[in-house]
């Protein structure tokens, strides 16, 4: 019996000591500034496209893509350094970015709103926005103001980067 309450507290204690360490990585993280909540899909779908979302016209337009199944989205956190994005994973002990996104290598395509499960795998109020990062197709998703944010920090690039903004 006594065995079992140890064994029991033990756990708890366990648990409780993963959830601090998640709360003191996202704090540590966050210290530095210039972070916003950015679900990044890792899996991209076959068929993504990457030609930029074009109207009649052959204008950049922000016309729904078609519909995709919302598999592939990872919760993160993305923060600004110098001329590139850090993106952390939420869920994570890693002290690490995930991934680096240089300035230089983004460029937008469109955006669009979830449809679908990607709904229920996003955060409410996001919007999805499609990139190319050296030529391969990336999507983020964040608020519409990280997403206001994002687009200035793109085209607040020094003089001579080329920057493509939808």
């Amino acid at each position: 019996m006594v065995l079992a309450l140890v064994v029991c507290a033990a756990v708890v204690a366990l648990g409780v000591v993963g959830l601090v360490a998640f709360a003191v990585r996202r704090r540590l993280i966050q210290r530095v500034g210039g972070t916003f909540d950015c679900s990044y899909r890792l899996k991209m779908p076959a068929d993504a496209s990457i030609l930029p979302d074009l109207d009649e016209n052959g204008q950049p337009t922000s016309a729904p893509v078609p519909a995709t199944d919302g598999k592939g989205w990872v919760f993160g956190i993305g923060r600004y350094s110098g001329d590139h994005i850090e993106w952390f994973r939420v869920f994570s002990y890693a002290p690490r970015a995930r991934k680096v996104l240089p300035r230089r290598e983004i460029e937008v395509l469109g955006r669009r709103y979830p449809e679908g499960q990607e709904e229920l795998a996003l955060l409410s109020g996001s919007v999805v926005l499609r990139c190319l990062l050296g030529g391969a197709p990336l999507e983020l998703a964040m608020s519409e103001d990280a997403l206001t944010g994002f687009l200035a920090w793109l085209e607040a690039a020094p003089p001579g980067q080329r920057v493509n903004v939808a």
